[in-house]
């Protein structure tokens, strides 16, 4: 009886051909920036996990957990990066500063230089494919939106909003790289509200003593699971679909919905009152948001993401899942207009309401501008 091992039986028979070695996996190389943290270190460990991936490529300014990944350590603006990605088939540039209590010139810096340097070195590398996550706020929350928006809807955000400018300003680029770079291939996901160990102006609405609602507003909420943005973005990467993509969870919750869902009250204020008071808290750095953000709580700019869909890609998780989850992570947490409160602050705000704390800030403005005029 002959062997069933090819080897055997070249040894056997010296005549036989060698046995072939197991086919390599042919799929790309990624390079994935800002890798060690958030979501890239999430797609970084997703990649490295996949058959369909021949080897990933980390970045990022400290080295992360995945010891799958071959690392390099530098600033994504440094032009040596065009060196790192030499080999590269697709880079996905997750390396964005987005926090709240960034200096946003240094923010706005750091954003559009890096995607510039990232751009223009993928370019001169051989990179066929770039992907870009910028934001489904780049669609601007407006009273007319239509529900859901398309991906090719118009970008009608304004600057006002924290880290929309600088959204708006990628999404130029991204727009410019294919002519700027014949043959390189610019994909741009734009994800809902994003959740999962994130914190923005957004998810710090349900930290919350009371919900916040402008009137004659039309809240309309969906949002987006890191898990499901990681996928949507493997999507992007093995070209299973490109263009302009927008993800998150299937429909919408209307602020009523949100509202028996959490078990937060709401607190309805009169749009010149809360834009105002917004306003004057960002403007002496009481508050970290500035009024523009308000609109993202006030006016639907919820997604379809048709483009995913017809190439096969579901989200795995429900708004209903997601806004649990959400609620799950800022237990504990005390916010008010934006500015996280300690414990004292916390319970008197609880205590009084959120619209006495509103304009109890609002008082401290008042305060403090008396004070400087004697001084």
């Amino acid at each position: 009886m002959s062997s069933p091992d090819p080897q055997v039986r070249a040894a056997r028979n010296p005549s036989s051909p060698p046995a072939s070695p197991s086919p390599a996996v042919r799929g790309p190389v990624v390079a994935v920036t800002g890798a060690a943290t958030g979501v890239g270190a999430l797609l970084t460990e997703r990649l490295a996990a996949s058959e369909e991936i021949r080897q990933v490529v980390a970045i990022d300014e400290r080295r992360g957990e995945c010891a799958e990944a071959e690392w390099h350590i530098l600033d994504v603006r440094d032009p040596a990066i065009a060196e790192k990605l030499r080999g590269a088939d697709v880079v996905v540039h997750l390396a964005l500063d987005l926090d709240l209590g960034s200096d946003a010139a240094a923010r706005t810096a750091y954003n559009v230089r890096g995607t510039q340097t990232v751009l223009t070195a993928a370019a001169a590398a051989g990179v066929h494919r770039v992907v870009l996550c910028t934001s489904a706020m780049v669609y601007g929350a407006l009273p007319d939106n239509e529900l859901p928006l398309s991906e090719d809807a118009e970008l009608r955000a304004t600057a006002e909003a924290t880290g929309v400018a600088d959204l708006l300003e990628i999404e130029r680029l991204a727009r410019r790289a294919p002519r700027a770079h014949p043959g390189l291939n610019v994909t741009v996901v734009r994800p809902a509200l994003l959740v999962g160990g994130t914190d923005t102006a957004l998810t710090r609405y349900f930290e919350s003593p009371r919900l916040l609602v402008v009137a004659d507003s039309r809240p309309a909420w969906q949002f987006c699971h890191v898990d499901d943005l990681c996928t949507a973005l493997e999507y992007a990467v093995l070209e299973k679909v490109d263009g302009e993509l927008a993800v998150g969870c299937d429909g919408w919750l209307e602020q009523e919905e949100v509202e028996e869902l959490s078990g937060i009250r709401r607190m309805e204020l009169p749009s010149a009152v809360a834009l105002g008071a917004a306003a004057r808290l960002h403007r002496i750095g009481l508050t970290p948001s500035p009024a523009g953000d308000l609109a993202y709580t006030m006016y639907p700019w919820v997604v379809s993401g048709s483009r995913l869909h017809s190439a096969g890609w579901r989200p795995r998780w429900t708004n209903e899942e997601v806004l649990a989850e959400l609620l799950e992570e800022v237990s504990g947490r005390h916010t008010v207009a934006g500015r996280r409160l300690g414990r004292k602050d916390a319970t008197a705000a609880g205590a009084a309401g959120a619209t006495v704390a509103l304009l109890g800030a609002a008082a401290v403005v008042r305060r403090a501008r008396k004070a400087r005029r004697r001084i």
